[in-house]
């Protein structure tokens, strides 16, 4: 097991690292709309969105693997409503590629944001 880290995504609030590769394999912690200095992102949930990804995006490159190697994506949202603009973005990241995905709305997440995403990729 290899732990990942970068400075290009904030870092975990907790006991647990960005992500972890195993057997060419990396697994994701769940990446929130903080900026690289932990501060949330200012904006709504198009705003917090692509913050996230550009999170996904910097634990991905450090892994050696990236958004065309993802093959599962788990999403958790505070508030279905917003699953529209969520998935107008999404559909931003992954195009021509498009992993497995699960969408769960859940009732709070890590200071009060509106969305999280965790990846799944294969590292090359």
């Amino acid at each position: 097991m290899k732990e990942v880290y970068t400075k290009n995504a904030p870092q975990a609030i907790g006991p647990y690292s960005q992500g972890i590769i195993v057997n060419n394999m990396f697994y994701s912690s769940g990446q929130i709309p903080l900026t690289p200095d932990g501060e949330v992102v200012e904006g709504g949930i198009e705003e917090q969105t692509h913050q996230v990804f550009q999170n996904v995006k910097a634990v991905l490159q450090e892994a050696g693997a990236s958004l065309e190697t993802v093959v599962k994506t788990t999403v958790f949202i505070k508030d279905m409503q917003d699953f529209p603009v969520i998935n107008d973005v999404y559909g931003q990241y992954f195009s021509d590629h498009q992993p497995a995905r699960s969408c769960v709305e859940v009732a709070r997440l890590p200071k009060d944001v509106l969305i999280e995403i965790e990846v799944t990729a294969l590292v090359q």
